[in-house]
């Protein structure tokens, strides 16, 4: 007997920043380490830096002040200056997930509103349910 059909959940959020899209996607992954929160560790140490390898087949992790690492996600397509996908490979015990296959995708498009401001839209997917 088969389960329930798996449903397609989806997050979605929108931000317009004032920075031309160039400068915005630059933020968002050659200063990554700018943005994201240091409180949000999986280390057993401090945060020293967070690296978002700009390209497809990067890596999205965390280097702790002891040079211990725990990526996070993968860099699944890099398209300066207008869209970067990753996986979020944490699963919802906020824990590495294994199952890479369980992974959730995440998609950033950089939309330019005027040569100096930016809409900058992001999607989750996670095409299976999952239960904590």
């Amino acid at each position: 007997m088969t389960g329930p059909p798996a449903q397609d959940t989806s997050v979605r959020s929108e931000i317009v920043v004032e920075a031309p899209i160039e400068r915005a996607f630059d933020a968002f992954t050659r200063q990554f380490d700018r943005i994201k929160p240091r409180e949000h560790n999986m280390l057993g140490v401090d945060i020293a830096e967070s690296v978002f390898e700009s390209h497809a087949g990067g890596r999205v992790y965390d280097r702790g002040v002891d040079g211990s690492e725990c990526q996070w996600a993968r860099v699944v397509a890099f398209e300066p200056p207008d869209r970067v996908v990753f996986t979020w490979d944490i699963n919802p015990y906020w824990q590495i997930e294994s199952d890479l296959d369980k992974a959730s995708e995440v998609e950033v498009r950089f939309i330019a509103e005027s040569p100096t401001r930016t809409r900058v839209e992001l999607e989750s997917k996670l095409d299976e349910p999952r239960t904590p």
